[in-house]
């Protein structure tokens, strides 16, 4: 499942860094914690997006100008789902890098078929290699291109499944059909424009700070519905629970009729009718060369 967790902003004009996955990882790490529950302390299949809304780029990072912004989380439990949304909206002021936020309501993204072949864009970076401490391999640039890229989502990803538990050992053999194929063409474009696809993030895990290199680019995914199941509700590649390797659909109907009301909301709280929200379809967004999502901005 696919959750929408819109907050309102308190303070337009604030912002956060550019590169801001980790500042989102700490407080979500933070609610979880604090909800007590130790079950899901370590709990690693869920993911998340980078915040979306209405953004204006200066040197100090993103400035955040739309009334609600919005974080998509996604996770395969609906328990774990619902444990986390109660924790965050039992904290009614968040206080995230500069920006002041307040829960407002959820939102449950409808459910794609998805088939063997799925063209995906990144809403999150998508990064290859999970590095040792102290180690340079992390940020070491792969051509999207190369076997060597596909390869390496592949074990990432097989090792993540059978992790989970969740498939028997011959489903686990049955899924050795997987491919990605990068969009040469957006890539190739973005070069010609001197614009990055590929760059530099921070992670913080156990208190220890690594540097990866993370992508951000449009791709197919040749693999078994299972499998492409898997990897749009759980990330793909490395520090997914981390706020990595979050996907969309590349054709992913936009309107209303893709997402429904979820149960968490504040008391009091209207939203707003879908048709009179302003929304952004799937396409290349900013200099930084991200790709935003169909999501709601300015209300």
């Amino acid at each position: 499942m696919r959750v929408r967790l819109i907050f309102s902003l308190k303070n337009k004009g604030s912002y956060l860094p550019f590169h801001h996955q980790y500042i989102l990882a700490q407080f979500l790490k933070g609610v979880i914690v604090k909800g007590g529950r130790e079950e899901f302390f370590n709990y690693n299949f869920f993911n998340f997006s980078g915040l979306k809304g209405q953004t204006k780029v200066s040197r100090s990072g993103l400035h955040y100008y739309s009334s609600l912004v919005t974080l998509v989380v996604s996770s395969q439990s609906e328990d774990f789902m619902d444990y986390l949304l109660e924790q965050v909206f039992a904290t009614p002021k968040i206080e995230m890098g500069n920006l002041i936020l307040s829960p407002e309501y959820t939102e449950l993204e409808t459910e794609p078929t998805l088939e063997t072949n799925n063209k995906f864009v990144c809403i999150s970076p998508l990064v290859l290699i999970t590095p040792a401490f102290n180690e340079e391999v992390g940020k070491r640039f792969i051509n999207p291109d190369s076997d060597e890229f596909s390869d390496l989502l592949y074990e990432s990803t097989l090792t993540r499944m059978e992790k989970s538990g969740w498939y028997t050992p011959e489903q686990m053999e049955s899924f050795f059909k997987f491919q990605v194929v990068p969009d040469m063409v957006y890539v190739n474009k973005l070069k010609e424009q001197q614009k990055k696809f590929a760059r530099i993030y921070a992670v913080y895990d156990m208190d220890v700070k690594y540097e990866v290199r993370g992508y951000t680019l449009p791709f197919t995914l040749y693999a078994a519905p299972e499998v492409q199941d898997f990897v749009f509700k759980c990330g793909l590649g490395a520090f997914t629970h981390k706020g990595f390797g979050m996907l969309d659909l590349a054709n992913h109907p936009s309107g209303a009729n893709r997402t429904t009301t979820y149960k968490f909301k504040r008391e009091g709280f209207v939203p707003y009718k879908p048709t009179e929200r302003v929304r952004q379809n799937v396409a290349p967004a900013s200099e930084e060369g991200e790709i935003e999502g169909d999501l709601p901005e300015e209300l």
